[in-house]
């Protein structure tokens, strides 16, 4: 990014978390229109449009535009991972996943996070819980590891409770 899309940058997140969705949006467009390779103005975007618009398709056309043009900014995979996630597109969240395992910038607890989140909403609760300690066993950050922590126990209620209501 150039000094004046930098600038504009900022002062588009600084919008996002104001509330000023419009004037972000603007300002990502200019950035697109003087870089269209800025990774981060077409992360911002499509987060605009998934979260804003309900725009899925534009959202994830951003998204992959933003791994495109940089494979190792990982605010574009957890978004993506995100939307997967929302739309429910399992398979296509298991092989994205998969992916970013072997993409260096992204956090591997998130990674294995996403996967526990994935399996619990399958209803699978052992291979919730295996990837809920797998994320804890790559992660550093005591607060996500007691986050972990407590999504394991969720998934073991969760459990307790799926297995009351089999036949």
């Amino acid at each position: 990014m150039h000094i004046h899309s930098e600038e504009l940058y900022l002062e588009a997140e600084a919008d996002i978390k104001n509330n000023h969705y419009a004037e972000a949006f603007r300002k990502y467009e200019s950035i697109l229109y003087e870089e269209p390779d800025s990774a981060p103005a077409h992360n911002s975007l499509g987060w605009l449009y998934k979260t804003q618009f309900d725009d899925y398709g534009k959202a994830e056309n951003h998204f992959l535009t933003a791994m495109r043009c940089d494979p190792l900014y990982p605010h574009s995979y957890f978004h993506m991972g995100a939307l997967f996630m929302d739309m429910e597109r399992f398979d296509e969240l298991k092989t994205f996943l998969e992916k970013c395992l072997r993409v260096r910038t992204i956090d591997k607890s998130w990674v294995h996070g996403r996967f526990a989140l994935m399996e619990e909403l399958k209803l699978n609760f052992d291979q919730a819980i295996y990837h809920f300690e797998r994320a804890i066993l790559v992660s550093q950050n005591d607060e996500k590891i007691k986050d972990y922590n407590q999504d394991i126990e969720r998934c073991r209620m969760k459990m307790q409770i799926h297995k009351s209501h089999q036949p």
